[in-house]
């Protein structure tokens, strides 16, 4: 009986230590956290998050920032659409021989320049001023019985007239005249096609340009069906470049071709850097490509110093129109955000956020349609600091500060923000 109480006495002693160690650990806690009025205000006095654009880390959000500007001007800023082009000739003809006959002989190096006209092959001729010489053989002599049958006819006609010679005698003369008539005829266009024949037989180059690789090698027979051909011409000046655009710009461009408008096309190497020619927007195809809805363009170009290819692939700028007057600021000033593009205006030592629409580019600077008016500066360095209503100060430009320490006046040419 003298164990129970022990045995109870132990449990109370582990009872108050409990509750001794749960009051002390309030009372910690409640030392180590702070009031409801002293977190809002560590809340609001916290700076935001640089992804925000309302300061960085540890930034007073009244502290003035220091900022480049740039002023919106106005220019005349040409649309231009760009694309992928293919240089392609604006002729070339692959020379065939339009009579058969043995290739006696070629007059051409490969890959030189040759005129339209220059003799490039020639056919074994024999055969055709053979039938040349016949058909002017058959000519002479029915031209001599056209004579003959001429001069009998008149003799008729006078004996005709005396009543001594029947009339169907008369009418069968004059038949034959003209039965001679129409063989002289015949002769004669036989006679033009030998002649046709001899003169195909020398291949000339019907454009110019620069020729191939030759296809057929003198000693061979070649046939007027043959579609293989003796060489092919290309010309390369001028030239022409083909390309696609999106069938949104169809509306912009067909009422322009159709007035005959020359609009101006671009051709850039293949990196896009360097201007190889300029030239004249001339076919728009006359049906959109339903497996892409594009729509097939060819400009063509002058190619003097052949900076232009066939089957080179370059890149191309059509300008299909020119905004005048319009509103431009440079492009650094120009941000992206999750509700489109904005810039901070600076207005009276602080900076407002504009929304605005922007348009083409020109150079490094951007057309800005709606939210800038001419004049305004707009802050191009130091945007990561800003937020609505920033106080900011405008930095001077380096060339104005080394003036300023020298004491000399700026130069008419220098420029100062």
């Amino acid at each position: 009986m003298t164990q129970i109480p022990a045995a109870r006495s132990r449990k109370r002693l582990v009872l108050v230590l409990l509750i001794a160690a749960a009051i002390g650990a309030a009372f910690i806690y409640v030392r180590h956290t702070p009031s409801t009025g002293q977190a809002t205000d560590a809340g609001a006095a916290r700076p935001s998050a640089p992804g925000g654009r309302h300061g960085g880390p540890g930034m007073d959000a009244n502290a003035t920032v220091s900022v480049a500007v740039g002023t919106a001007g106005v220019a005349d800023v040409p649309v231009v659409q760009q694309a992928l082009g293919t240089v392609i000739p604006n002729y070339s003809v692959t020379v065939t021989s339009r009579v058969d006959g043995e290739l006696q002989a070629v007059y051409f190096t490969e890959g030189q320049y040759v005129k339209k006209g220059q003799l490039l092959a020639q056919i074994d001729p024999r055969a055709y001023q053979a039938t040349l010489d016949q058909y002017q053989g058959d000519l002479a002599q029915n031209q001599a019985l056209l004579k003959s049958a001429q001069l009998t006819a008149e003799r008729y006609k006078r004996l005709f007239a005396k009543d001594s010679l029947a009339k169907q005698d008369l009418d069968t003369q004059v038949a034959t005249v003209g039965q001679y008539a129409g063989a002289v005829k015949a002769d004669l266009a036989q006679i033009d096609a030998a002649k046709l024949n001899l003169i195909y037989a020398k291949i000339v180059s019907p454009i110019d340009g620069y020729v191939g690789l030759r296809l057929v090698d003198p000693g061979n027979i070649v046939t007027s069906g043959s579609t293989t051909g003796i060489v092919t011409v290309t010309q390369t000046n001028p030239i022409a470049v083909t390309f696609s655009l999106p069938q949104a710009q169809l509306a912009t461009l067909l009422p322009k071709v159709r007035k005959g408008e020359a609009l101006p096309v671009q051709a850039l190497d293949q990196m896009g850097n360097t201007p190889l020619a300029n030239g004249t927007l001339k076919f728009i195809s006359n049906e959109i490509d339903t497996s892409t809805g594009s729509i097939k363009l060819k400009a063509q170009f002058d190619n003097p110093d052949e900076k232009l290819y066939p089957n080179q692939f370059v890149n191309v700028k059509l300008t299909t129109d020119t905004l005048h007057n319009a509103v431009v600021v440079p492009s650094a000033a120009v941000q992206l955000s999750s509700d489109g593009e904005f810039l901070y205006v600076v207005k009276d030592g602080t900076v407002q956020r504009r929304t605005i629409k922007v348009g083409p580019a020109l150079g490094e600077q951007t057309v800005i349609t709606q939210g800038v008016a001419q004049g305004e500066q707009v802050v191009t360095r130091g945007i990561d600091h800003l937020r609505e209503g920033s106080k900011v100060e405008v930095e001077k430009p380096a060339s104005t500060e080394k003036t300023a320490q020298n004491g000399a006046k700026p130069a008419a040419g220098d420029k100062t923000e």
